[in-house]
């Protein structure tokens, strides 16, 4: 098999690219979704379609969010931590872990220091306060970006596509249970690759200068279809829910079922298409940060 050195100084500027773009986005989220009148009105449209059909899906939602815990947590890192000290990856160990760390611990310090103005778009939710980001969302996301850095390269993309799917599920079980407005996954899976961009330079700064990678391992078809359905899918949302702008100035609890219904549906396509490409971004690069010679 045909084999390079890694270019570690390019792969650095790549992760921090991705670091400070995935960080410029969580803002984003947050400023439009939390603090303005169009942002809360769309999550609280979405957060309110999500009674169409509930009573048929509210029991596996629940399943699926209840069996996320402090517990799950740590159960989790343990099994991934293993897994990388199994392979001779003493320093993936640590990143994976940190990574996993890290997101959690950043969403529950966001989710208390971020304050929601309460414009009276949601009357209901105001008291509850802020949301943003979600951390049952934090937690499955960090589980999936963990596993596909410490996966070896045979079983790497069924791992990707089996984390990126849960992931997504669990981010739109949040929606669909109530629990949290879209924009509350959307900004825990930025979280969550800005953690995992950052748990890379460590894998960089811990790598061989004669670590060696193979072309074969970079996996570009699966992140391609990541990536490129996830920006698909985000592109979707937008679409769906800036047809629904024209409707702004109607209480939501006046809107039709179809409205609802598009802006529930919408949101949903969003969330698993942000982790879609996340996933992918970590994907595209992890040959380079995990190689397959150590040197």
């Amino acid at each position: 098999m045909r084999v390079r050195a890694t270019a570690r100084g390019w792969t650095a500027v790549w992760l921090v690219v991705l670091a400070l773009a995935q960080t410029a986005a969580f803002l984003l989220v947050w400023r439009f979704a939390v603090h303005t009148g169009t942002g809360q009105w769309l999550d609280t449209v979405a957060l309110t379609g999500n009674r169409i059909g509930q009573d048929r899906i509210d029991g596996l939602v629940n399943r699926i969010l209840n069996a996320m815990s402090v517990v799950s947590l740590l159960a989790a890192m343990v099994v991934i931590f293993f897994i990388a000290l199994i392979r001779g990856r003493k320093a993936l160990a640590i990143s994976a872990t940190l990574l996993i760390a890290g997101a959690n611990v950043t969403t529950q310090v966001l989710k208390y220091v971020i304050d929601r103005p309460a414009l009276g778009i949601d009357p209901q939710r105001d008291a509850v306060g802020n949301s943003l980001p979600s951390g049952h969302t934090t937690i499955a996301a960090s589980v999936a970006l963990a596993l596909i850095l410490v996966l070896p390269a045979k079983v790497r993309v069924l791992g990707a596509f089996l984390g990126t799917a849960y992931a997504a599920v669990a981010g739109v079980a949040t929606l669909s249970a109530g629990w949290h407005r879209p924009s509350d996954a959307v900004a825990a899976f930025l979280v969550v690759g800005v953690w995992a961009a950052l748990a890379g330079l460590l894998l960089l700064v811990f790598q061989h200068e004669q670590a060696q990678v193979a072309p074969d391992d970079a996996h570009r078809v699966a992140a391609s279809v990541l990536g490129i359905g996830g920006l698909l899918a985000v592109l979707g949302c937008g679409l769906a829910l800036s047809g629904l702008l024209d409707q702004q100035q109607v209480p939501v609890d006046e809107l039709t079922r179809r409205t609802l219904f598009i802006g529930y549906a919408g949101s949903a396509a969003g969330i698993a298409g942000t982790i879609g490409v996340v996933a992918a971004l970590v994907l595209l690069s992890v040959h380079r940060l995990v190689p397959r010679w150590k040197g």
